[in-house]
């Protein structure tokens, strides 16, 4: 009979990230039954998706995959209470179904953040002894502290021992980042029960499609400086646009557009309003099915974290996708995940938060041979394929929750 795993998270399709879908199905054609656990999705405006109706339990089905939805309280902004009451709704919810249906599954997976549905698999599991594996994206409380929302450092000190907690308690614990693996170690989690779990493109979003109007985006002529993504507090987004302003005084030509939504579009599209002229661009979310025609339009992929230690271990999902597509990278970041883009010849890296730097870094790269900025996307795209795939990443997965649930003699398989 085969293996069963719960897939466990608080964000699943139709929001943003197909991730959980394409884990789910990768353990299914190595022979494991597997559904999924989430809330109503909300993700990234904070209103339930359009054919959602908010209630406590529905069950559906997507791409052949047993979802089971629970109920939580819709919000995505930049207030503490609203995100609390979303995060520890769902926790709640999940418990709950945890306790009463985990049984039936051998092990569950988990992606966290938030860490609340790491507490729901942890607590649930002193009533069923499920063991679970935590995929850590971000590392908590540290990024709490870092995201500017109200109360988040009173809320940090909160989350600290559940954290601690939910690490324990968990049988194997993976970092995306070799940084942030070292760093969960060293917070206590044994070296033996940990793992590096690099993040992977939507590998069928890099390819042009031609589907996307991308005249409509006013390229022509312009060198173009293209970031795609959630634009939130973290992202600085005023230092790519400062930066911009300031790199178009040396070379005209230079244009920066932003692509996305956000807690932060409000108060960019305000910045950007208030300079004039056509440096900046802000333009709304593309569909994942197009996203390839715009990147592959630009001339440099850009992207920008605030300056904060934490970010020295992390590396954001967007790196491996500007990587696949192929194109430069112009990246504001310390640490890993600069380092994965220069080491290689990718791309180029400022220090984050650094207007001047970034500015100058854009007029140089505006200032390159055509040759040099294809050979270093094509430096890029043969790194991702190398190391950084989703068939690198669902092996690690699968290889993880065979060494759980299929321990080698003489090892005892963790199911406290």
């Amino acid at each position: 009979m085969a293996q069963r795993i719960l897939y466990l998270s608080q964000w699943f399709l139709p929001e943003n990230s197909d991730r959980g879908l394409r884990i789910a199905k990768a353990l299914i054609e190595r022979g494991y039954e597997v559904e999924a656990l989430t809330g109503f999705p909300n993700y990234p405006t904070g209103k339930i998706a359009p054919g959602y109706t908010l209630r406590p339990y529905m069950r559906e089905t997507l791409d052949g995959l047993t979802v089971h939805r629970v109920f939580l309280y819709p919000s995505h902004d930049s207030s503490s209470i609203g995100r609390a009451l979303n995060y520890w709704s769902f926790f709640l919810s999940a418990f709950i179904f945890c306790l009463l249906r985990a049984r039936r599954f051998d092990a569950i997976y988990v992606y966290h953040p938030p860490i609340t549905v790491g507490l729901a698999a942890a607590i649930s599991g002193l009533f069923t002894r499920r063991p679970f594996v935590l995929e850590v994206q971000d590392l908590w409380p540290e990024s709490v502290a870092t995201s500017r929302m109200g109360g988040a450092s009173v809320l940090s000190r909160i989350l600290g021992p559940i954290c601690r907690f939910v690490y324990c308690r968990a049988a194997v614990v993976l970092g995306q980042s070799r940084g942030m693996t070292r760093r969960l170690i060293a917070r206590g989690v044994p070296e033996e029960r940990t793992d590096t779990l690099f993040n992977w493109a939507n590998e069928d979003a890099i390819e042009s499609t031609g589907s996307y109007d991308v005249a409509a985006l006013a390229f022509e002529g312009r060198f173009n400086f293209v970031f795609g993504g959630n634009m939130g507090k973290v992202q600085g987004l005023e230092t790519m646009v400062n930066a911009a302003y300031e790199a178009a005084r040396t070379v005209p030509r230079i244009k920066l557009t932003l692509i996305g939504d956000g807690v932060e579009r409000d108060r960019i599209a305000a910045l950007i309003a208030g300079r004039g002229g056509d440096v900046v661009s802000l333009r709304p979310s593309v569909p994942q099915s197009q996203i390839g025609d715009v990147f592959a339009a630009a001339d440099v992929l850009i992207l920008h974290l605030i300056d904060d230690p934490m970010f020295a271990f992390t590396i954001p999902s967007k790196t491996q996708f500007y990587m696949a597509m192929g194109k430069p990278i112009l990246i504001g970041m310390r640490g890993e995940a600069a380092g994965m883009v220069t080491d290689i010849g990718a791309g180029v890296a400022v220090p984050p938060d650094d207007v001047d730097a970034m500015a100058r870094a854009m007029v140089d790269m505006a200032r390159m041979p055509k040759s040099a900025l294809i050979a270093m996307g094509g430096k890029g795209r043969a790194a991702y394929w190398a190391h950084y795939s989703f068939e690198s990443a669902a092996a690690t997965i699968a290889n993880v929750i065979a060494k759980l649930l299929n321990p080698a003699p003489g090892m005892v398989r963790r199911n406290r």
